[in-house]
Order: structure tokens, then sequence, then C-alpha cells
């Protein structure tokens, strides 16, 4: 159940996360569950005890980015270093090697130290053009680092790398371009309810309810304009920006 709500409800599922603890607090699938359920909601500490505490139970390294990450969340960005630089990263299969890079940059970064975080995430993974799970991420957070360090270029062409394997929309890397390249987004759906909701109100003032002049409900009873709204709907709404950017 908590898998299940973490990413829709995250709040709900740390509410039931308390109630499996209270359950099954030795079980270490719990102790774990509940973690990332209190890493969601932002409730650091609570996740970090939780975390060490499956550690404890099960002896594996797996979540030692997420606990480095957590020391971030509470403040302590110096820890967080530490711990990349320890022995169990060395003991973490690629894609938990190459969270740990992420959170590594992430500390560098909370520390004002943002060439350093650029020069973190630059290695053989974030070189190769294959795509893995992680690429999207690791991408994402380089292009983000080099756009803070006032290297736009740079930026947007990895930007542009991100949204090309990032195939899930984990990121908003196409949001990123838009903005680099001044591209402004119109909801066309938005546009089309102003203007039926306009015209009704137009309808109104002329005397005549909607309603007696034959206008199905939501519609404008108006032939002229219900073709216009039909034209917003097909998507050529007046004054709407050109998307250039890159794919």
């Amino acid at each position: 159940m908590v898998a299940n709500l973490i990413d829709e409800d995250p709040e709900r599922a740390y509410a039931y996360s308390r109630v499996a603890l209270r359950l099954a607090s030795r079980v270490a699938a719990v102790r774990e569950a509940a973690g990332f359920a209190a890493y969601a909601t932002q409730k650091y500490a609570e996740a970090l005890a939780e975390f060490r505490a499956a550690r404890r139970m099960t002896g594996t390294v797996e979540l030692w980015p997420v606990m480095a990450d957590c020391e971030r969340g509470l403040g302590r960005p110096e820890r967080a270093l530490q711990m990349a630089g320890e022995p169990e990263v060395q003991k973490l299969d690629k894609a938990g090697q190459v969270e740990m890079r992420l959170v590594a940059a992430g500390a560098r970064r909370d520390m004002g130290q943002l060439e350093a975080a650029i020069v973190t995430l630059q290695s053989p993974e974030l070189a190769s053009n294959a795509v893995q799970p992680w690429t999207a991420r690791l991408r994402y957070a380089y292009a983000d680092a080099l756009l803070a360090a006032g290297r736009e270029g740079e930026a947007r062409e990895w930007f542009a790398k991100a949204l090309e394997a990032d195939k899930d929309g984990a990121t908003d890397a196409s949001d990123r371009l838009a903005e680099i390249d001044g591209v402004e987004f119109v909801d066309v759906m938005d546009d089309l309810d102003g203007s039926l909701e306009n015209q009704d109100l137009d309808d109104h003032e002329g005397g005549a309810p909607v309603s007696e002049r034959g206008a199905e409900p939501g519609g404008t009873g108006d032939a002229g304009t219900q073709a216009d709204a039909e034209g917003k709907a097909e998507g050529r709404p007046e004054g709407k920006a050109e998307d250039t950017s890159a794919e």
C-alpha cells in the first residue's frame, strides 16, 4: 500500500507506514518502506532512522545514497560528502554509484561549490551514449549545474540530451529547454473555456437566457462563435507561440 501511494499521495503513504511500523517494526521491508514514505514527505530525520534500521537488519548497502541525501536534507552536506567517499560506495551496483554521484554533486552545490559539483557529475556514465535508467537524471543534473554556472549554451545541449533519454517523463527537461529558448506554452483548453464563459456572459447581458435560445449546457448558443471555439479546440488559438525547442 505504501509503495502504491508514495508517488500519488505521499502524506497518505506516510500515514500507512506508521500503522505498518506499529504492527511489524521488526520486518526490514517495513522499516525501509517507512523510510521512503518519510523521505517523500521531507521528514529526513525519521527517514534516516528507518533506513539505518533496515540496513542493520539486512546488511545491505543499497540504501547508502538515500541515507546520504537525508543528511543533505538535514542541512549536513559535509556528512553526505563524507559518505560519498566511504568504502560502502564501492559495494554499490552501477545505478547506486550514479545515485551517489548525484547526491555528492548536490552536496557540493549546497556548500556553494558549483564548479566542483559540475566536475563531480563528469563521468563515463555521463559521457556514454547508451541510455540507462539513470541517464536522464544524470544529464539533467549536469545541465542544471551548467545553467546555474551561467553556461547557458552547454546547459541547453545537455537539457536536450536529457530529454532524449527521458522516455518516462521523469524530468522537466522539455520545460527547461523552452525557458532557455523563450518559448511560452498556451493551454488551448483554458482559452476555449474562457471564450465560452465570455460568450455566455455576453448572451445573458443581451437579455435572453442561453437556455431560451436552444443552447446546450456549456455551449454558446451562437453558430459563428461555436465554430470559432471549435477551431480553438483543434489547436488554432490566437497568439500561440511556436515551439522551437529541440526534442
